[in-house]
């Protein structure tokens, strides 16, 4: 190595910040606000392509049916979908309101019993679906964020004000 090409080397070393990431390798962090248990959480759970198992264990608890306390593993590409519909609205620190989660067989049996719209074999009951809306932003507009991911179900339920969101098959139902 010539003396230039070694100097060359050591200054662009010196000069690259010590601490850049990739966007690629910037920690996911989730926000998250349960309105039926009025729980609140802030979690990192994939940095880079490697989940991190303390935060997903935290989000299995917090997405847990809230009636039964019953806990699943959450497919963790719920999570990022979650994670990639919030940073397409321009707003990576906001915080979901979660409506429903996992939902074990027997909530799901009631739900079906009291009211319509409960899918037998709904993926709430997999780990697979969450139902979410912002507080400040229209559910439209989280609707149409969510379809353009081109990922998994999308649910519009404008009575009720929320969007489900699944990793299921792509796919979308509601006005």
């Amino acid at each position: 190595m010539n003396r230039r090409h070694f100097l060359g080397l050591a200054l662009s070393t010196a000069a690259a910040p010590v601490f850049a990431r990739t966007p690629a390798e910037r920690p996911r962090v989730l926000s998250l606000h349960h309105l039926h248990t009025n729980e609140k959480i802030a979690v990192t759970y994939r940095i880079g392509d490697r989940y991190q198992r303390e935060g997903l264990n935290k989000l299995n608890h917090f997405f847990r049916d809230f009636r039964t306390n019953d806990v699943v593993a959450i497919d963790p590409q719920l999570f990022d979908i979650l994670y990639d519909v919030k940073l397409r609205l321009g707003d990576p620190d906001a915080t979901y309101q979660i409506l429903s989660a996992y939902r074990s067989p027997r909530t799901n049996a009631m739900l079906r019993r009291t009211s319509s719209g409960v899918a037998k074999k709904s993926l709430h009951m997999t780990g697979q679906a969450v139902d979410v809306r912002f507080p400040d932003l229209s559910i439209r507009h989280l609707r149409d964020t969510a379809v353009a991911l081109g990922r998994g179900g999308v649910g519009y339920y404008p009575r009720s004000n929320f969007v489900h969101l699944d990793t299921g098959t792509v796919r979308r139902w509601g006005a």
